[in-house]
């Protein structure tokens, strides 16, 4: 089977709110999840599972009008900060040399969840998928700590975050029944070339 890990689209700012920050979709945003549809529209999808954070629902949102898919939230592919009461894009934060952005170049965690929990959680939950659509091709709208997470255990990397996902990248893993994993591709976004909109963090 084929399993495509989605990086949700662009979310709005938002800090110092009372209770996770859970950011809905930015006007750019949106754009780019209508792209990212259209450019999954040729292929067949067989199921449709998203995180249950704003961002991501609202990303598999158009992905799901198009293939006639009812999306199942996981919550164990929510992302490292869903309890966080701030989300700043990291365009922002590597624009002004924010000291968060170079915690983040440094690797240091901001967590309520230690990073082992945090790839446990991820790379069961992306098993149990796997395990359940033997043949098929399967989207999950996640997020860019998912991705390195579950990438870095099919890669036999050490847990942490090691690249980074553009907002709405495909990320494809082959899965077969004996429990082989292969990357087939990272950080597709083909689908925003021409469009005016950014591609990557280092375009912006």
């Amino acid at each position: 089977m084929e399993i495509i890990l989605v990086r949700h689209a662009l979310p709005v700012r938002r800090e110092a709110t009372v209770g996770p920050a859970d950011p809905e979709l930015s006007a750019i945003g949106h754009q780019q999840a209508g792209y990212v549809a259209e450019y999954l529209a040729s292929e067949k999808i067989d199921a449709l599972y998203t995180s249950p954070m704003q961002r991501a629902r609202q990303t598999c949102a158009p992905i799901a009008v198009i293939h006639k898919l009812v999306p199942t939230v996981v919550q164990g592919v929510a992302e490292w900060d869903q309890n966080s009461n701030e989300y700043i894009p990291s365009e922002e934060l590597k624009a002004t040399n924010d000291p968060r952005w170079q915690a983040m170049v440094a690797g240091e965690w901001k967590s309520d969840e230690s990073m082992e929990d945090f790839s446990a959680r991820v790379i069961e939950s992306i098993e149990k998928i796997v395990s359940a659509h033997s043949g098929d091709r399967v989207a999950v709208v996640c997020h860019g700590g998912v991705i390195n997470c579950y990438l870095a255990h099919v890669l036999g990397l050490p847990n942490g975050q090691f690249f980074y996902p553009n907002y709405t990248s495909l990320h494809r893993i082959a899965a077969s029944s004996r429990g082989h994993r292969s990357v087939v591709s990272v950080n597709e976004t083909s689908h925003l070339r021409g469009t005016g909109l950014v591609m990557g963090l280092f375009d912006a």
